[in-house]
């Protein structure tokens, strides 16, 4: 093997047995021509033959290696595990579940000479995706696209190349769970490095999903929130200021030409508006001097 390799393909697995053999055929197809690379495949505690299946078809492949975690620890944990466990430069995530075009990854590489971090963003001609995801998604990505003050095509696509010096920086406060991809990008994105998107086609999985639809979404919407306010204080803050406001001015239009008396409930949704403006302009003083 090289001992420095110009990139790295990360995949975590959980329970693909069906999926894994053709993934590193696909692989190995795919990437003809291609620079020095290895590939990771953490098995994230596997209760299936996925880690029997790994360490036979492995042994064929030379630019591959099999990293076990002895329970299941979360998709994002097992990016993280594979992100420290090499020292190439450039970082490819991917899936093991045979939904991402691995022929894409050479030119998402190549893309990265001129980028912090490559999304092959869902929006090729051939995307195959389920409906029930489709509605939260419209939402969650015009919020995440308000947050991050550009467009953002596609927030969590799990086939992307990232310089790992970039994603390094916020490996700490990146999630375990498949809403890695997610923070990532915003976090990125409103650090103002350079994130370019491509398009590329999606297929249909093979097996069962491990994604939780009404679980998942919570929890996803919840990291957002939490995400917003670490990088974007004013965004996630100042609209939740201008409803209380509006809704202040509203009581004390009452309250004059109704009640003619200022009531308590005037005084506290003014104050309160005023109380999250501030708490805004601190947050986001306090993340204008992080490093």
């Amino acid at each position: 093997m090289t001992d420095q390799y110009e990139f790295a393909i990360v995949i975590p697995c959980y329970n693909e047995e069906d999926a894994v053999s053709e993934t590193l055929q696909n692989l190995e197809a795919g990437l003809g021509g291609c620079g020095a690379h290895e590939v990771l495949f953490v098995n994230d505690g596997s209760t299936d033959r996925t880690a029997e299946i790994l360490a036979k078809e492995v042994a064929n492949y030379p630019f591959a290696r099999v990293v076990q975690h002895p329970r299941n620890l979360g998709y994002g944990a097992a990016l993280k595990t594979g992100i420290r466990r090499t020292t190439a430069p450039l970082i490819v995530i991917a899936d093991a579940d045979g939904t991402y075009p691995f022929n894409r990854i050479p030119d998402l590489v190549r893309a990265a000479d001129s980028a912090d971090m490559v999304v092959g963003a869902r929006t090729g001609a051939n995307v195959t995706y389920s409906n029930i995801r489709k509605v939260p998604k419209v939402f969650m990505k015009a919020y995440m696209s308000w947050l991050a003050g550009q467009p953002i095509p596609d927030m969590n696509s799990g086939l992307r190349v990232f310089r790992r010096g970039s994603v390094e920086r916020f490996i700490k406060i990146l999630p375990n769970t498949f809403s890695f991809t997610t923070t990532v990008t915003l976090a990125m994105m409103r650090n103002r490095y350079d994130v370019t998107f491509i398009p590329i086609d999606y297929s249909g999985r093979i097996g069962k999903s491990k994604i939780k639809p009404v679980q998942d979404t919570i929890r996803f919407t919840q990291l957002i929130v939490r995400t917003g306010m670490y990088f974007a204080p004013l965004r996630v803050l100042l609209p939740v200021s201008a409803m209380l406001f509006l809704a202040a001015c509203g009581t004390v239009a009452y309250d004059v030409f109704v009640l003619d008396n200022l009531t308590d409930k005037s005084v506290l949704l003014f104050i309160s508006s005023m109380n999250v403006v501030i708490f805004a302009l601190l947050a986001d003083m306090i993340d204008k001097r992080s490093p």
